[in-house]
């Protein structure tokens, strides 16, 4: 048996209205151009998520939506907005699905890739982790609650720019 985790931090955000808290700020249009071209991306290689663990953020919530994908369980925790790679594994942790999909912000989860997985991929931006990049990634485990660091398995890496251009 095995589970799957698919890691997305958010697509690219406006900066456009100054009013609007850090939590608040939406995608831009080319944030909402990413998040559909990774969407499509995840359902040709049948990477498609069961369950789906994001930050509260609205540019997470956004990507999300835009994505166009399904998911049996959708839950939003404050915990991840903006969290440390720690906080991200216990989150994780809590998972009870064979595919998850956790959305989340730069620094943490560029830290959270590289230290989740054994090799990271042969990639140059896997280890700055852009917007919208997403990493999929196989760990050999039952349940989620037996997650731990450098276990996991890159079974894709993508940024959308690779996808737009």
């Amino acid at each position: 048996m095995s589970l799957t985790l698919i890691l997305t931090r958010h697509a690219k955000s406006s900066w456009g209205d100054t009013t609007l808290e850090d939590h608040d700020r939406p995608l831009n249009k080319r944030g909402r151009k990413s998040a559909r071209a990774i969407g499509r991306w995840l359902n040709e290689h049948g990477w498609t998520p069961d369950e789906v663990i994001s930050s509260t953020a609205i540019r997470t919530r956004e990507t999300w939506d835009r994505m166009g994908l399904q998911a049996d369980r959708i839950c939003f925790h404050r915990a991840l907005y903006l969290a440390e790679p720690e906080d991200m594994l216990i989150e994780l942790s809590g998972a009870t699905q064979p595919t998850v999909m956790m959305l989340g912000h730069n620094s943490g989860i560029c830290e959270f890739a590289r230290r989740i997985v054994r090799r990271p991929p042969d990639h140059p931006r896997f280890l700055d982790y852009p917007t919208c990049a997403t990493t999929v990634i196989q760990f050999s485990i039952k349940d989620w609650a037996d997650i731990d660091w450098r276990s996991g398995d890159v079974m894709g890496f993508i940024t959308p720019r690779e996808l737009l251009e």
